[in-house]
């Protein structure tokens, strides 16, 4: 089953255990906040600082299992055909961002994005896993962001480790050079490949 996270928006969509979703860059370029919620209900989501603790790095490579709040296995990163690097350590952009940076707050935003696609406000937004987006850490440890790499057609797999309900948001940010050519956003295509 395909479906298309359209430019600056987002999507929801269920995975059972043992399905394998592929994120595509359509057109290259461009970021996909990711977050994972179990569906058996409760605070239980993919949480990247648990992922780094038990990876012991902050870039997930394929092979890895990543890991819920609770230290559940949430999904499998089995394949990756883009050379870019997955940033796990910036939070999803927000009304709450934008007006602190000066921008509109009614700019469209990935945290936005998600309540949407899940039809309900949330009490807290986790980390997001943000695919295809490149902020680096120099020797000091500073963040130092940079266009995506990621070309057209480039994607990743990821296969669910349990029920889950998966929100995917194509990032509308156009403050941080997070994506590519112009910064505006283009839409991804998502496929739920096999069971």
């Amino acid at each position: 089953m395909r479906h298309i996270v359209p430019a600056g928006g987002g999507l929801a969509v269920p995975l059972a255990k043992g399905q394998v979703l592929r994120v595509v860059n359509t057109h290259g370029g461009q970021v996909v906040d990711l977050w994972a919620f179990a569906r058996a209900g409760g605070d239980e989501h993919l949480s990247m600082g648990h992922c780094r603790e038990l990876l012991q790095r902050v870039y997930f490579a394929p092979g890895d299992r990543l890991v819920t709040n609770r230290y559940r296995a949430a999904l499998t990163f089995t394949a990756d055909t883009s050379p870019g690097l997955h940033d796990t350590l910036i939070a999803a952009c927000s009304p709450a961002m934008y007006a602190h940076l000066g921008a509109d707050p009614a700019h469209r935003s990935c945290t936005a994005n998600l309540e949407e696609s899940l039809n309900r406000p949330l009490p807290f937004v986790p980390q997001p896993w943000n695919l295809f987006m490149v902020a680096r850490l120099d020797d000091r440890g500073r963040i130092e962001y940079e266009r995506p790499v990621s070309r057209p057609g480039d994607h990743v797999e990821l296969r669910a480790e349990m029920d889950l309900l998966v929100g995917l948001s194509s990032c509308p940010d156009d403050v941080y050079p997070t994506n590519g050519g112009d910064g505006s956003p283009r839409d991804v295509a998502v496929e739920v490949v096999r069971l």
